[in-house]
């Protein structure tokens, strides 16, 4: 199956998501732009795609924070 990239990026409005073309957002903080992406990974993965999410770092460059198959889904923390 494709491959399913979700780009955490920043952009003078907040945190974006980029997948294939398509920009949602923006979100408050890098870190629930993260959780966004990595649920919505996690959910491509679970219908076979290869999905990982990508952040890009001060430096302008990206790296991986998170992929499906490698890395654990975070469950959330219970109250």
């Amino acid at each position: 199956m494709a491959r399913a990239q979700y780009f955490v990026v920043k952009h003078q409005s907040g945190w974006h998501i980029k997948l294939n073309g398509a920009q949602y957002g923006p979100y408050k903080s890098q870190a629930s732009a993260i959780k966004f992406a990595v649920d919505a990974a996690q959910k491509a993965g679970e219908i076979g795609h290869d999905a990982e999410v990508v952040v890009q770092g001060p430096d302008s460059q990206f790296r991986t924070e998170w992929a499906y198959g490698r890395d654990p889904y975070p469950i959330a923390e219970q109250a």
